[in-house]
């Protein structure tokens, strides 16, 4: 089985992305980043990629006319990499839906909620004003739906009294980081796929997001 080639988009700090290169040098990897791609030339996950061999691709969308043009100038550009996945780890863009759609089953994101609840921003905040007792985050195929496409795994954690926005993303983020992970890896074995609305896993229907524990999915 040859390995999953990966394009990684990231905005910020690449903290997901450092999980994903930890992971890749695993004697058992079934992927590698062939490429780190980014809207903020001054991002530190470019600097992480580039210190770590890997390619890199900074487009500032200032210099474009509009998101459709950036966007689409952005995949033209990570297709010549021909990556079987594109993750998106703290990609702080909206995409155009259609320079997303040739995408659409080979693209998957990872969100700091319980996916459906709460989509977009603040999920930590909200999860807390809201008394939930469970926080969690969840990766899940990219659709033009923001933060709505079928989801693929989660994984959880209580949220405690006297827990913070800062405190409950802090406690959160190592979970995130194993909860990618993890996902890729069972994408890289090909045992995750998209179909329809539907995540089908080792060929049959997921009725329920997989469960990480440990290190491991699981329905």
């Amino acid at each position: 089985m040859t390995n999953l080639r990966l394009a990684v988009l990231a905005s910020g700090r690449g903290s997901n992305l450092g999980a994903l290169m930890a992971a890749q040098r695993e004697p058992d990897a079934r992927f590698e980043i062939v490429l780190v791609a980014g809207d903020k030339p001054e991002a530190l996950a470019l600097r992480i990629a580039e210190e770590a061999g890997i390619a890199t691709l900074a487009l500032d969308p200032r210099g474009y006319a509009d998101r459709a043009r950036f966007d689409a100038d952005l995949f033209a550009r990570i297709a010549a990499y021909a990556p079987d996945l594109v993750v998106l780890a703290g990609f702080m863009r909206i995409l155009d839906a259609a320079a997303m759609a040739p995408w659409i089953g080979r693209m998957i994101n990872i969100h700091p909620s319980l996916l459906p609840k709460y989509r977009g921003l603040k999920t930590h905040e909200r999860a807390i004003r809201s008394g939930d007792e469970v926080h969690g985050a969840s990766v899940h195929f990219v659709t033009p739906e923001l933060d709505g496409g079928p989801v693929i795994s989660h994984v959880e954690m209580p949220i405690e009294a006297g827990d913070t926005p800062a405190s409950l993303a802090a406690r959160l983020l190592p979970l995130e980081h194993r909860l990618l992970a993890a996902t890729v890896d069972l994408i890289a074995r090909r045992r995750i796929a998209l179909a329809g609305n539907r995540v089908d896993f080792d060929g049959a229907q997921l009725e329920a997001p997989l469960r990480l524990a440990g290190r491991s999915l699981a329905p």
